[in-house]
């Protein structure tokens, strides 16, 4: 039976799928011969994994430990595919090493990120018990102030660790985050900048003391297209540029026409002139108003196709903003100089492009993939964070 967009019950999360499969194919497009690793956090599914492993990616960088062992049960174990996995962050609980050691006996091409010699100490110790090497890059510090060490520190640290007889040293990864913060294209390509100057002068550092790194990875949506054409890059994890959203938009990165992901609401009150209630909170969108404080973010998604619900000269300014969210409702106002020329009115169906399509995509356990306004079939987020037991 062929479901149209407005037969589909509210709130949705919808997912285009040929925005979705042109993203994959022009952000790869774009990296050459260079390896492509996504961060699988934004859209946390198998089936979108399996499309970017389709359109050249070898690997994939992982934001939790569910995620990294949902990717080997389904794609290295369960269809033999012969990828890296990557986890993002250190870890230093027994739980968590535990589920590290099992990951590096099972998966010959996983990985894990570190930036201090207590980490090491713990994993190598866990390691030897178990026989077992772990791979590892060192978090270099591009700039996010989160993680890492800067290049001055590269020596020093391995100076530490090079004893460690159960790790073995594969590279220097980064993650240029604060470029979240950048609101014009001279701000991106300075991050693009520091990120790439950052991680060469690193690499250059090792290479002095005759420990070369064979991977030099870094990512971030609004970067890649810059740092993609850097030689000295070798390893590259967008995440965002699947979706896209209203951060990417606000930052000149992305057009609405690039967003794949949106919420389906439906205009279930209008209390007040000029103030709409929809069935869409924060479950759906989330609470972020940019990642890292970008000024541009207004509201709490962009709504698409404003023309078709408001009256007004400007045709290039926002006039409904969604002002509020309570967890399972949003509120929508009008501004007092334009309540009049309000169109929408209680039942009408509104799209969303959230303002960070990773916390929407967290929030749901299925996509609503669409092709060309009808529904195509369910897409199931089956990596969703702290999906897993955990005293298993």
């Amino acid at each position: 039976m062929k479901v149209e967009k407005s037969q589909i019950q509210t709130p949705a999360i919808l997912l285009d799928l040929d925005i979705l499969e042109n993203n994959i194919k022009n952000f790869h497009r774009m990296a050459a011969s260079k390896k492509i690793w996504p961060m699988i956090k934004t859209h946390k599914s198998t089936e979108i994994a399996r499309m970017q492993l389709n359109h050249g990616a070898t690997g994939f960088l992982c934001g939790t430990l569910d995620e990294c062992e949902t990717l080997f049960e389904n794609l290295v174990h369960g269809e033999k595919r012969d990828i890296s996995i990557m986890y993002a962050y250190p870890v230093a609980s027994y739980p968590n090493i535990t589920r590290v050691i099992k990951l590096a006996v099972d998966c010959e091409s996983f990985y894990i990120r570190v930036d201090s010699h207590k980490q090491c100490e713990l994993l190598n110790q866990a390691a030897a018990e178990s026989g077992v090497c772990i791979n590892y890059t060192a978090i270099i510090n591009t700039g996010l102030n989160r993680f890492g060490i800067i290049p001055c520190e590269i020596k020093k640290l391995m100076g530490e660790i090079s004893n460690f007889m159960n790790l073995r040293f594969c590279g220097i990864s980064t993650h240029p985050g604060h470029v979240y913060g950048e609101t014009t294209d001279e701000g991106i390509a300075k991050i693009a900048r520091q990120e790439t100057d950052i991680m060469k002068s690193t690499a250059k550092a090792l290479n002095d003391i005759g420990i070369p790194p064979q991977l030099i990875s870094t990512g971030s949506t609004p970067t890649y297209p810059l740092v993609s054409k850097e030689t000295a890059i070798n390893c590259l994890h967008p995440g965002n540029y699947v979706f896209m959203d209203n951060m990417q938009v606000s930052m000149g990165c992305a057009i609405e026409d690039d967003c794949a992901l949106t919420i389906l609401a439906t205009v279930i009150s209008a209390p007040r002139d000029g103030e709409f209630i929809i069935d869409a909170g924060s479950k759906c969108l989330g609470l972020d108003k940019g990642t890292h404080g970008n000024e541009k973010i207004k509201g709490h998604g962009r709504i698409k196709n404003q023309k078709d619900f408001i009256c007004t000269a400007d045709s290039n300014e926002d006039m409904l903003t969604i002002q509020s969210l309570s967890e399972e409702v949003g509120k929508i106002v009008v501004p007092q100089s334009n309540r009049g020329k309000a169109t929408l009115k209680i039942g009408d169906k509104i799209e969303i492009i959230p303002n960070h399509s990773c916390a929407t995509a967290n929030n749901t356990s299925l996509y609503v993939a669409m092709r060309k306004g009808v529904f195509d079939r369910l897409i199931y987020v089956d990596m969703r964070g702290n999906s897993k037991n955990p005293l298993t």
